[in-house]
């Protein structure tokens, strides 16, 4: 199968688009392959590194205000829909897969008035503005979460989780804890995502002398950002030895099997590796985030008695004791939390993901 992937921005766009090619090169599934993005985003970075060929074009994102940067965006556009046009007739792809971000919105509107069969995954509860225009050109639209689907055409819509989920749906406990100082025993994750997040620090911080008298093990994750100052706010403060600090954890996913809870955020590509491991969660959504989709993920855990929800705003450092202790002091709840968790996850989303590219072709 000869595939054109598009998207970037974020790891959120990025990585279901890396867990498929993964799972296809797994399955002996792919001919040729390329990667189109830009130069500004993480795309650029990451995916080379993968060694998977890529290629940059230039555009950006609509302002969400009345603004003459949008003129430009247009003018962009169009010019990087004749690029991606010469893209597509060079390459011959058979499909041509979105995974959302700015860049895809050319390359998939470029490879659907060409004819070339097309489908892109939406990974939230809310659709971006990127997939939102897609979704009227492209064949088909892969969704993660059912609520949606009454944001897209009916006729197109197939359900298959986030194909990030698949690549951690069977990795088991394996004793990282001892990493950081930690014993084997009934552990809170606290993380506010790569950059970390304010909100979350301050009130870890504020619940400090609390957490410390606890029977279970806390793993703070602060962000390589905001950690220095977290060194400076723990000075003269006692941290005993159930608690760890750090600012960040490479290959996070591996950890989480041996993690009791998760307190952090509510992104996609979170809620996928906590549904596939079927962890029970305490979710503070960003409310920096576009139509507060983060929310919206976070509800469809909370419906189904997966997670709780804690917003930005409630969220100090009592809040925190208290929902945390509900849970981690609790086994039979946990238990079954994470079972309503892991009912929601989708262990082969990438390979759902994959029939729907067959089927197309």
């Amino acid at each position: 199968m000869r595939v054109i992937f598009s998207g970037g921005g974020t790891g959120g766009h990025i990585y279901p688009a890396l867990a498929v090619i993964e799972r296809m090169k797994e399955r002996h599934l792919i001919d040729e392959l390329l990667y189109v993005g830009t130069k500004k985003g993480l795309e650029s970075k990451i995916v080379p590194q993968k060694g998977i060929p890529f290629t940059a074009i230039e555009l950006q994102g609509f302002k969400r205000s009345l603004s003459l940067d949008n003129i430009k965006t247009i003018t962009l556009f169009l010019k990087s829909v004749r690029t991606a046009k010469k893209l597509i007739r060079q390459f011959k792809p058979d499909v041509v897969v979105g995974t959302g971000g700015y860049v895809s919105s050319a390359v998939l509107y470029a490879a659907a008035r060409l004819h070339i069969p097309t489908v892109i995954n939406e990974q939230n509860s809310v659709a971006g503005i990127t997939n939102r225009f897609l979704g009227h050109f492209v064949d088909k639209v892969s969704i993660s979460f059912q609520a949606v689907a009454d944001q897209f055409p009916a006729t197109k819509i197939v359900l298959t989780g986030n194909p990030r989920g698949q690549q951690f749906a069977g990795i088991k406990p394996n004793d990282r804890l001892k990493d950081f100082g930690l014993q084997q025993a009934p552990t809170l994750l606290i993380f506010g995502g790569s950059r970390g997040a304010e909100r979350i620090n301050q009130a870890f911080l504020s619940a400090l002398p609390q957490l410390n008298e606890k029977k279970y093990q806390v793993l703070f994750v602060s962000g390589q950002v905001h950690f220095a100052k977290i060194q400076a706010s723990l000075k003269g403060k006692q941290v005993n030895s159930n608690i760890a600090i750090v600012p960040y954890i490479d290959d996070m996913p591996t950890i989480l099997p041996d993690v009791a809870v998760i307190l952090g955020r509510a992104g996609a590509t979170s809620l996928a590796e906590i549904t596939a491991l079927g962890i029970p969660s305490i979710l503070v959504p960003s409310p920096y985030v576009t139509n507060d989709h983060q929310t919206k993920n976070a509800q469809s855990l909370v419906d189904k008695n997966a997670a709780r929800l804690v917003t930005e705003e409630q969220l100090t450092g009592e809040t925190l004791v208290t929902v945390s202790d509900d849970l981690m002091q609790n086994e039979a709840k946990r238990q079954e939390m994470g079972q309503n968790a892991k009912a929601i996850g989708v262990p082969d989303a990438a390979d759902r993901f994959i029939k729907v590219m067959q089927d197309l072709i």
